[in-house]
């Protein structure tokens, strides 16, 4: 199976920081004269919440979910040195080369579960999804999706995959992940058996080999493994074999919600 591509786009113009996120992203504009919120290599987390941005994204939108487009953003070396705030101008200077930007959705409007209604096949489709990637931020604090168009997007999947900062335990693929409770959308989840039928089909191996490679060699340095080659087959296998145990994720999923 053939890689899905992604554009690469040179970042132009450093229009606003996002203070809300606590890594400092920011809304840059590109080449292409669109904007982007663009997620910093050298923010604390480094390379690994990139990671876990463009996995956690590109398996959503292999799942069917609406996802902005997301590209690798290459930062001059050039590029801060005009930035009159120290703060993200260390930034910038720690973030030259590539970086990871998602298309600006301008105009949408951050998700109200009291304003929209869900329906419980999309909303069981995003747990199940978030049970997988291990994603501990769609909380009701802080839901990380927007509407737009009409449309649920989802956005912001940095803090996911959370082990692969200790890379502790990260084989087992019946892993507990108990702040599943915690999910803004799980009392509204009542199809997951559905949704892991049709999920499981979906996120075959192949597809899941042909969205790990899209990971930059350069972010796969790590002093866990020997080499990136072991660094990047870490990611296939964790979840070839998560997917090929969700029943766990999903049976856990849905006592969480009978606990509530």
């Amino acid at each position: 199976m053939s890689s899905p591509a992604l554009r690469t786009v040179n970042v132009t113009r450093y229009v606003t920081p996002l203070r809300e996120g606590g890594s400092l992203p920011a809304i840059v504009e590109a080449d292409d004269q669109f904007l982007y919120v663009l997620k910093f290599r050298g923010a604390g987390q480094g390379s690994k919440a990139l990671i876990a941005e463009l996995l956690g994204g590109e398996v959503a939108r292999a799942l069917g979910f609406h996802v902005p487009e997301i590209v690798f953003a290459q930062l001059d070396v050039a590029f801060g040195r005009i930035e009159g705030d120290e703060e993200i101008q260390d930034l910038l200077k720690a973030s030259v080369g590539l970086n990871l930007g998602l298309h600006y959705l301008s105009g949408s409007i951050t998700f109200d579960l009291l304003a929209t209604k869900i329906d419980p096949l999309l909303a069981s489709q995003i747990v199940w999804l978030d049970a997988l990637l291990l994603n501990v931020d769609r909380t009701a604090r802080n839901t990380n999706m927007l509407w737009w168009h009409k449309e649920l997007w989802l956005i912001d999947h940095g803090a996911a995959l959370y082990f692969h900062h200790s890379w502790q335990d990260w084989d087992q693929p019946q892993k507990p992940f108990p702040k599943i409770k915690d999910h803004v959308l799980l009392p509204m989840a009542t199809e997951l058996e559905a949704v892991n039928n049709a999920f499981t089909s979906l996120l075959t191996p192949e597809k899941i080999r042909a969205i790990v490679s899209l990971i930059p060699e350069e972010w796969l340095a790590d002093n866990f493994f020997p080499s990136t080659e072991e660094h990047r087959n870490a990611y296939t296998n964790f979840f070839i074999n998560r997917v090929a145990h969700a029943d766990f994720f999903v049976n856990e999923a849905r006592h969480a919600r009978t606990s509530i």
